[in-house]
């Protein structure tokens, strides 16, 4: 299995702190956030990774990561140079990717938690071309919710809903079949891009789904979307508190 790590994006939500540095840089506690999204892959057993940017600070990342070796990764880069979505910029790593599995993480999320065990259990799943992973949030209106059947297939989700009888919010980490770019195109085809001018990983998600082949992953432990101010800050404090280190002693995990 391969990894991707979307950080495109203008961070907008963290302006002015973004006005001259790609959010992915901002530290979480002890390190560049970017940092955090790759110790999840990391800890997958994952060693060879794409980095999707966009807009500015490539160089930066470049100076921070460099091609990974240093660390025990390969590391490569892919640039998306409009903002077209989360699926466009996972379609620009299908020549990376090739005919392997892949996990993808948008470069915002924090998971406290290992997913080396889900990752395993991918690698076996014959039916199953989509992982998704779903933590319960108090409020299910503020996040893109998913629901599952007692064999834990994803049978409805929705974003934002204004009444919902599921807490499970579908978070910034995904695990696909090379499938996932065959979708990818049909949705091209059908569907197209969004009113708002993106290609949608929502829909490519759903596709799955309707094709009965995405699996819901339930875990409690903490996890964080860094795209705000107060979540950036939260999660910096509980970093401090877990004492979890820096990403680099995860790669030898």
């Amino acid at each position: 299995m391969c990894g991707v790590v979307l950080a495109g994006g203008w961070g907008t939500r963290l302006m002015p702190l973004t006005t001259s540095t790609n959010k992915h840089l901002l530290p979480v506690y002890d390190e560049p956030m970017i940092c955090k999204s790759i110790a999840t892959l990391a800890r997958m057993g994952i060693k060879e990774i794409m980095i999707v940017l966009g807009g500015y600070s490539g160089n930066s990342f470049f100076a921070l990561l460099g091609d990974g070796h240093r660390f025990g990764l390969d590391i490569r880069y892919a640039y998306q140079e409009q903002a077209g979505g989360i699926a466009e910029a996972l379609r620009l790593t299908k020549g990376f990717v090739g005919s392997r599995n892949v996990a993808v993480i948008l470069g915002d999320n924090v998971f406290e938690q290992s997913m080396r065990s889900y990752a395993v259990d991918f690698v076996s799943d014959d039916a199953h071309d989509c992982y998704l992973f779903l933590k319960p949030v108090e409020d299910p209106t503020s996040f893109g919710i998913a629901w599952i059947d007692g064999a834990g297939r994803i049978v409805n989700m929705e974003e934002k809903p204004t009444v919902s009888d599921s807490n499970l919010a579908i978070t910034g980490l995904y695990m696909y079949t090379p499938r996932v770019y065959d979708l990818i195109d049909e949705i091209l085809e059908t569907t197209g891009y969004s009113n708002r001018g993106e290609l949608e990983i929502t829909d490519i998600n759903r596709l799955f789904m309707q094709k009965n082949l995405a699996k819901g992953c339930h875990f409690d432990s903490h996890w964080a979307d860094c795209g705000t101010l107060d979540a950036l800050l939260e999660t910096s404090v509980l970093m401090r508190k877990w004492n979890l280190g820096p990403w680099l002693p995860a790669v030898s995990e």
